[in-house]
Order: structure tokens, then C-alpha cells, then sequence
């Protein structure tokens, strides 16, 4: 390419343009894991997207050659991801969770939680799908794993509750776009205070577990996400140890509580050394996330004291 080239010039089909901006992103040493974790997808989500065209899209079409206003659309965005390094989902404001297409931007948290596993499964065995009758998401952010539940678990009420007001709102047009008014309630919530009186069947969380050491070393592209949503005190565990200390008090006899702690999983078993903390695996790779029934949380409740 001669100095006075301009890429919209030698440039022309949906090829050109995948492999191009990967190689940009790739030079620029971008950080993924906001829904993909390569320098390829992430160029044809933001290449898709400007098209209006799916993911999934017929091999021929990828040949097809661009106008010079598509061109320039999508320059515009690889130029945000470079220098601004704002994480794809909130270029294209989508997040797709559980099969599941949610609107997202700054306000939440990008959805990308192995949860999301759990609830394709209707969280089979811990729990009988048909016999949940309510559901908790503590933190729910966008609405993802509420909504996502609700999806899951054909007869279930579900409660999803934020300590942010902007993140409600999020939620709150995700409850809409999915049309599930009238199964799934969100709330402002501190954790648990806040909340109606109700006992779930299961309790399902993905809270502020980032300690005080990642929050410092985070890449880039994280500080477009809410510190609130992120940090958790000095050990990553200020949220978990109240939500362990209150759970057993809003759980049925048989309710299950599903936790995801990420990087700070060590911490909380080196905290709590007798708790049978059962570490859930994941097909698709992922882990961090505990169970707990209600029964164990009971016989814990005095040791979780923070």
C-alpha cells in the first residue's frame, strides 16, 4: 500500500475488511474477552454488525464488495476499538448470553459469565426445571442470567435485583425486548435489602468479586465497564461473604445457591477452609463458581459472619 493510500481505496469486500481489521487489532495489542477471544471475531462482529447481516452468514457473501459508506462506517469503529479499546459488544451495544440477544452499553457489565452453561441446562441435576417456582438474581446488571432463567425454567418467577439505577434501566429494556414482564421483576437492591419477602428456590449471582490487585492491572478495555460492578474490597470478597452470610434466610428448605467469585475463588476457600464449597465445571471453559444448598448454608451461617 503507497504512502497516500487509504484503506476505504484498497479495500473492497467483507474478506477484505475481516482480515484487515484483525490484523490492525492484532498490531495494536488489543485485549479480548468481552464475547470473543480473538483478533478475527472480533473484526467480523464489528464488520456484521455495520452490514445489518448475521452471524452464520452464507460463504458467498463474504466476496460481496462494500460501498464507500459502509466502508467508512466501518473504519469509524475499528478506529474506536484501536484507540479507544471500548470492547466490541458496547460498539454494537449486543451481547449475546445463553443463545440469548441482549442490549448492552457502559452501564453494565458485558455479559460473559459461564453461568450462562448452568442455565442452557435448566442447572439439571441440582435442580428439577419444572418444580423452580422463583428465582433470584442477585446483581443481575443487563438482566442476562434473569432473563435467561426465566427462559430455562418454564414456571419460574424471577426476581433480579441491582444496587445501580442505571443498570436497571438496562435490565428493564432487556425484560422488554425478551416480552417477559410478566414473569421476570426487577428491584434496587443492596444484595438483599431491598427485596420483597420471598423464599427461592434458587439464588443465582455473578457480583463484584475483582480484588484490589486485578482491579489495578486490568487492561484497557475494562475501564469502559462500572467499577461498581467489578470491585469488590481488597480481597474480591465484600459482596460473596454477605450474600453467604443472608442467603439461608431467603432460600426454601431445598434451595440451591450458584455463585460465580472468577479469580477470587482461592481467596474464599482459604477463607472459609470447612465450607464443602462445590466448584461446578464448565464444557466451554470457565470456572470460579461455587454451590451451596441451603441446608449447608445453615449449618455454615454463624462462620460467615464478615
Amino acid at each position: 500500500m503507497s504512502n497516500d493510500s487509504h484503506p476505504i481505496d484498497e479495500l473492497h469486500t467483507l474478506v477484505d475488511f475481516i482480515r484487515w481489521g484483525a490484523s490492525r487489532f492484532a498490531e495494536a495489542k488489543l485485549y479480548y474477552g468481552h464475547g470473543t477471544n480473538n483478533a478475527v471475531d472480533d473484526a467480523m462482529a464489528l464488520v456484521l454488525h455495520t452490514l445489518h447481516l448475521p452471524f452464520g452468514l452464507s460463504s458467498e457473501l463474504f466476496s460481496s464488495r462494500l460501498t464507500r459508506s459502509e466502508k467508512q462506517a466501518i473504519l469509524e469503529l475499528f478506529d474506536q476499538r484501536i484507540n479507544k479499546r471500548i470492547p466490541v459488544p458496547y460498539l454494537t451495544n449486543e451481547a449475546v448470553f445463553a443463545g440469548l440477544s441482549f442490549y448492552v452499553d457502559e452501564r453494565v457489565l458485558v455479559p460473559r459469565s459461564p453461568i450462562a452453561e448452568l442455565i442452557e441446562q435448566g442447572f439439571s441435576p441440582w435442580v428439577d426445571a419444572d418444580n423452580v417456582e422463583h428465582v433470584l438474581d442477585l446483581c443481575t446488571g443487563s438482566g442476562c442470567i434473569a432473563i435467561a432463567c426465566a427462559m430455562a425454567l418454564p414456571y419460574a418467577q424471577v426476581d433480579a435485583s441491582d444496587i445501580s439505577k442505571d443498570a436497571l434501566a438496562v435490565a428493564e429494556m432487556n425484560i422488554q425486548r425478551h416480552q417477559l414482564e410478566g414473569r421476570v421483576q426487577a428491584y434496587r437492591a443492596d444484595l438483599f435489602d431491598g427485596l420483597p419477602t420471598q423464599r427461592y428456590d434458587l439464588i443465582v449471582s455473578n457480583p463484584p468479586y475483582v480484588d484490589a490487585d486485578d482491579m489495578a492491572s486490568l487492561p484497557d478495555e475494562f475501564h469502559h465497564e462500572p467499577k461498581l460492578g467489578l470491585a469488590s474490597g481488597n480481597d474480591g470478597l465484600d459482596a460473596c461473604v454477605q450474600i453467604l452470610a443472608e442467603a439461608s434466610n431467603w432460600l426454601t428448605d431445598e434451595g440451591v445457591l450458584i455463585v460465580e467469585v472468577g479469580n477470587s475463588a482461592h481467596a474464599l476457600a482459604m477463607r472459609f477452609p470447612n465450607v464443602p464449597f462445590l466448584w461446578l465445571e464448565f464444557e466451554r471453559g470457565g470456572d470460579g463458581v461455587f454451590l451451596l444448598t441451603a441446608s449447608q448454608l445453615n449449618e455454615f451461617k454463624n462462620g460467615f459472619i464478615a
